[in-house]
């Protein structure tokens, strides 16, 4: 079994993202987010390749992944828990597991983008060892206009 989707706790697995769980992937990302992704553009993530995972709770998903890889770069583009499986350390697992998915694919860094109002997030990402190199300004949409983006890095070594 691949070192990524191997178990972490009973009864949760990982394993790439197919066709046919994106609408319990939608689902779950309408009810995580104010302005979620549209169905489409889950779709077209997996038509064009990207690395897409989806966490698994007795076979039923509970969260997900998907990342964007080029030359020695990776870019968090999603990454979600449902809000009732939240605060069970599911949100690190999934983290952890796009580190060492980007790391044993030749990334030298991970990016992602946070809003600033998203502590959980930055806790979590602070934790891990990320790092804030910048601001995207008016990068999300908000209930009142536009909300920034803090960027956030971290330095990966090589695969062990």
């Amino acid at each position: 079994m691949n070192a990524l989707a191997q178990a972490a706790a009973p009864g949760i697995t990982l394993r790439p993202m197919r066709e046919d769980d994106l609408d319990a992937v939608y689902e779950i990302e309408i009810r995580a987010y104010p302005f979620p992704w549209t169905a489409g553009i889950f779709r077209d993530c997996l038509r064009a390749d990207y690395p897409s995972w989806v966490l698994l709770e007795d076979d039923r998903v509970i969260g997900y992944f998907l990342l964007s890889l080029a030359a020695d770069e990776a870019h968090v583009l999603n990454v979600c828990v449902a809000p009732e499986r939240q605060g069970r350390g599911h949100g690190r697992r999934l983290l952890r597991s796009i580190l060492q998915l980007a790391r044993g694919r030749g990334a030298q860094r991970v990016f992602l983008e946070v809003r600033p109002t998203n502590h959980g997030a930055i806790a979590l990402y602070d934790s891990e060892g990320f790092n804030e190199i910048g601001r995207r300004p008016r990068y999300y949409p908000a209930a009142n206009g536009r909300e920034d983006a803090l960027v956030m890095a971290i330095e990966l070594l090589p695969p062990e």
